[in-house]
């Protein structure tokens, strides 16, 4: 997929598939909420208007509040590609929140997700 589709496409129909991926492991929305806060800064208020604005993946990123500034921390591959190694910042920040679903949806303890 072209990165500019990728960039496009609305959070809010993006979002539903990050908390079902988590669920389908017995992991749940509130946590999946806590790893993009604690990756972007939102509170949950924020992430809320962010999907009832129904603002693309580079919007969200975009007015994000705050990286966190352990996000270089997140290290491993999505679809074969090290998301340390993704030259785009966007698409490196879209990679990370994949990551850290992925982690989720594999048990990890919030504590390591969280580069805690």
């Amino acid at each position: 997929m072209e990165k500019e589709k990728v960039f496009a496409m609305k959070f809010s129909k993006i979002y539903p598939l990050l908390v079902q991926k988590a669920e389908r492991k017995n992991r749940s929305k509130e946590e999946v909420d806590e790893v993009i806060c604690w990756l972007t800064g939102y509170d949950r208020k924020g992430l809320a208007r962010q999907i009832e604005r129904e603002t693309d993946y580079e919007t969200f990123f975009r007015e994000a509040p705050a990286m966190n500034p352990n996000c270089s921390l997140i290290k491993g591959k999505i679809c074969g590609i090290a998301v340390e190694a993704i030259e785009d910042p966007l698409m490196q920040k879209i990679r990370y929140l994949d990551k850290l679903v992925d982690e989720l949806a594999k048990g990890k303890p919030m504590e390591k997700i969280l580069r805690a």
